[in-house]
């Protein structure tokens, strides 16, 4: 899907994703065809091991045609340099067969052809093994997944695999970049990616020091119930970088036992204490239902009208959480944030 939407080009950020490109984009002319994954060299030796949940992977050359499946890893591999061959599609932003429209406009701008589009209509629940096995892939990163044993299991007898570090669905935005990075022996590459979205992000905070020491809860608000993010959701976590505190409420009412969400009963609303509400919607119009519902209307910071909204399946994405090529989104962040410094200013 194209869009025609631009980009917001935040300074500090931008001109670290920009070099990321345009390197890409210099090394796409001599060092791979249009069909090729590697744009840059890798600087790390090889062979490389990487740790995580189902126990160590050791990558014993250069990867030159990777897979991506999960979240995110797609954006940290281009980003450091590496076009993946085939990638996780996006059903529920996108649509069948579609990719995100900053993976898409990066593809574009480098003159990388794009990648086969893995079937992926349950959030992971299935993989396409024959799907993989076709892409002849040398690496498949999913550090931000829901790969179960058993399937990272058979799909390593297809190619190595970097799994999450922890649980599915856990890692932590910058470790998804650090782990793809590393993974692909461009570990400098990686923390110069995560120094300029650092740097973005701290820039906003000192703009707004308002947000300092400021609670908040994400939420996602269906008529029946609302599910809560915990601290382990990585929306929710990048959100402390901008000053902000994850809500003591958030973890007093967890029952997701580990989980990066829980449900909470509408009964308990009036219990979910925070300085901000901020809200993720597939549409205006649930947007609008949720802050016209005397039920959400129960929690306090709703009720003072303190709430931040997130709405359209690309700009949720966007910011759910954040990647590598995403943080750019004029409708993600840079929206969020002057949302979030105006429900704030609401006393």
């Amino acid at each position: 899907m194209r869009t025609t939407r631009d980009f917001r080009r935040t300074t500090a950020l931008v001109t670290g994703l920009a070099s990321v490109l345009a390197l890409a984009s210099c090394g796409q002319e001599s060092d791979a065809g249009t069909d090729g994954t590697s744009t840059v060299a890798a600087t790390d030796e090889f062979p490389i091991v990487i740790e995580h949940a189902f126990g160590e992977t050791t990558i014993e050359e250069e990867p030159t045609r990777v897979a991506t499946w999960g979240w995110g890893s797609t954006e940290a591999a281009i980003a450091a340099g590496v076009f993946p061959v085939a990638v996780a599609e996006q059903v529920w932003t996108v649509g069948e067969d579609k990719l995100l429209p900053w993976v898409e406009e990066a593809y574009d701008e480098a003159g990388v052809d794009h990648p086969t589009v893995l079937t992926d209509p349950n959030g992971g629940a299935e993989v396409p093994y024959d799907e993989f096995i076709a892409a002849e892939p040398d690496l498949i990163l999913a550090p931000y997944s829901g790969l179960t044993k058993e399937q990272y299991d058979t799909l390593s007898d297809i190619a190595p695999v970097v799994a999450f570090p922890e649980a599915a669905w856990t890692t932590p935005w910058d470790e998804t970049i650090r782990i793809t990075a590393n993974a692909l022996g461009r570990g400098a590459q990686g923390e110069k990616i995560l120094a300029d979205i650092d740097s973005y992000l701290a820039s906003e905070a000192d703009k707004h020091p308002e947000f300092e020491g400021r609670t908040v809860a994400g939420v996602w608000a269906d008529p029946n119930v609302l599910s809560v993010y915990t601290a382990l959701d990585p929306r929710v976590a990048i959100l402390t970088k901008l000053g902000l505190d994850v809500a003591p409420s958030v973890s007093k009412l967890d029952s997701s036992e580990g989980g990066f969400y829980y449900e909470l009963s509408y009964e308990k609303a009036d219990e979910l204490e925070a300085d901000l509400i901020v809200s993720y919607h597939d549409t205006e119009e649930q947007a609008k239902a949720m802050l016209d519902d005397p039920k959400a209307g129960a929690i306090p910071a709703v009720k003072d009208g303190r709430v931040a909204q997130v709405v359209g399946r690309v700009d949720v994405s966007s910011v759910s959480p954040p990647t590598a090529l995403s943080f750019q989104w004029e409708d993600g962040m840079p929206a969020l944030i002057e949302q979030i410094a105006a429900a704030l200013a609401k006393e």
